[in-house]
């Protein structure tokens, strides 16, 4: 069996995790916070991050009043209720853009996951340190790359191997609500292909893969919280599937083999 289904999955909370500035050691202050909370990493704990620190840590603040609109971004501003500095941030953020109306622009981020807007925030961003409300939070440049170094630090820290996981909330197609969903990983898979695996019935499954690293993240996400709630770091442990190295890329579905771009 490729999975070994755990009594429970536990979800722990991070606290007192303090706002994250540009040049923090994420690693070393989720460390400390874990063993003052009376905690630590076991084997094959998986460390849930929301990418609004790391984005912090990695000083992806931009000014929009910096940017200079190109004629794309004012003529899509005539429909949308943004500012066309946003939308040529937004833009820039951009593979392509799928679609957009007055509330939204859903695009293809440059790292190849659809969402809304780019992923670009305005909530929690911190404006009052930054002088005004013009400042906006972009998704980090590699998320992977930064949960690979994360996991690193934090394996060497507790000599333990360990999965990494950065998520974002992202609305979905058809459906109302936003749900964590994963964006970077390191050390953990991202999909687990159970094609091959007898069901309860001994029928050989032909076709299921799951989409694990976003099913922990909707479960890390009822935790961390959407507002107010201050945990951007949970421990999630009893994962019921092995680690091992993998990139978010596994769960990406490209272009060509999507039935609705």
């Amino acid at each position: 069996m490729k999975n070994k289904i755990p009594q429970s999955l536990e979800i722990i909370p991070i606290r007192d995790i303090p706002d994250i500035d540009p040049g923090d050691d994420i690693a070393e202050i989720i460390a400390q916070k874990i063993l003052a909370q009376g905690e630590k990493l076991l084997p094959n704990d998986i460390v849930v991050i929301t990418q609004k620190i790391i984005s912090k840590s990695e000083n992806r603040y931009v000014n929009v009043k910096t940017l200079k609109p190109s004629l794309r971004a004012k003529r899509m501003a005539r429909v949308s209720r943004k500012s066309p500095e946003l939308i040529e941030l937004i833009l820039r953020e951009s593979r392509k853009v799928l679609r957009f109306n007055e509330r939204a622009i859903i695009v293809e981020h440059k790292r190849g996951f659809i969402c809304a807007n780019a992923g670009i925030d305005h909530s929690n961003v911190g404006r009052d340190a930054h002088g005004n409300e013009e400042w906006y939070l972009l998704l980090p440049e590699d998320p992977d790359g930064s949960a690979e170094r994360f996991r690193n630090a934090l394996e060497s820290k507790f000599t333990s191997p360990l999965g990494i996981m950065i998520i974002d909330s992202h609305g979905r197609a058809w459906r109302y609500g936003t749900v964590g969903t994963s964006i970077g990983i390191s050390g953990m898979p991202a999909l687990v292909d159970l094609r091959g695996e007898p069901d309860l019935y001994g029928y050989e499954l032909k076709i299921t893969r799951v989409g694990a690293a976003d099913e922990l993240a909707g479960a890390a996400s009822l935790v961390m919280g959407q507002s107010n709630e201050k945990i951007p770091v949970v421990i999630a442990r009893g994962f019921p599937y092995a680690l091992r190295d993998a990139t978010l890329d596994e769960i990406l579905r490209p272009e060509e083999k999507d039935m609705f771009r």
